[in-house]
């Protein structure tokens, strides 16, 4: 389920060291995603469109190691497979955190994701159930159209989870949409570098027709 990380021999000890003692750690950026092959796939194979970008976030985490770490107790672990907690909301416009089983296969991935989404539908309050540490956190805003966004946070608590956001999607003249996405991840175990790729991967499973 999850490996150490060696931190005597670990290339990035003195980065994890330095930025672990920062009263905040998490840095972010925000970008357009283009999601127009992504749209129409989604609704070629009957899955959700939030759903669809979901699993492919989901895939490039997993093949990412700097995404898939944590810090627990001081220590940082590699885990082998990152699920995902979305937020989920209710008919009285309340919502709750949900974990999502990832799987490799959309379609199983998609069924987890109903099931789960129904679960909390039919709960109340924020912690539905108890939570794996081997997640990551998503939160989606349908209705704006961000360039920008920040995260509530409590610096007491330890917290090496990235945040990721969705926005609203839009159409620009040519008919091609995009949408907002925005990360934020622990400087102690992710650097500019590993965002990149991972943002990279990222737009080319968004981008694939087949």
């Amino acid at each position: 389920m999850k490996q150490k990380i060696d931190l005597t021999t670990w290339n990035r000890k003195e980065h994890f060291a330095f930025f672990s003692t920062f009263e905040e750690p998490f840095f972010g950026l925000t970008i357009q995603l283009d999601c127009e092959n992504a749209y129409q796939k989604s609704k070629s194979i009957g899955v959700p469109f939030s759903t669809y970008y979901l699993h492919k976030t989901l895939v490039a985490i997993n093949e990412n190691q700097a995404l898939r770490l944590r810090i627990e107790d001081n220590e940082v672990v590699d885990f082998s497979v990152i699920n995902g907690s979305a937020t989920v909301l209710r008919a009285d416009k309340t919502f709750g955190f949900s974990e999502i089983k990832y799987d490799e296969n959309l379609f199983v991935f998609n069924q987890n994701a109903a099931a789960e989404i129904a679960r909390v539908q039919q709960t109340s309050g924020l912690f539905t159930r108890d939570f794996s540490p081997n997640v990551i956190h998503f939160s989606s805003l349908p209705w704006i159209s961000f360039t920008s966004i920040s995260h509530a946070r409590s610096y007491t608590l330890p917290d090496s989870c990235p945040k990721i956001s969705f926005g609203k999607m839009s159409v620009d003249v040519t008919g091609k949409r995009s949408i907002p996405f925005s990360i934020h991840v622990h400087h102690g175990l992710v650097d500019g570098y590993d965002v990149g790729v991972f943002v990279n991967r990222l737009q080319h499973l968004l981008s694939e027709k087949e």
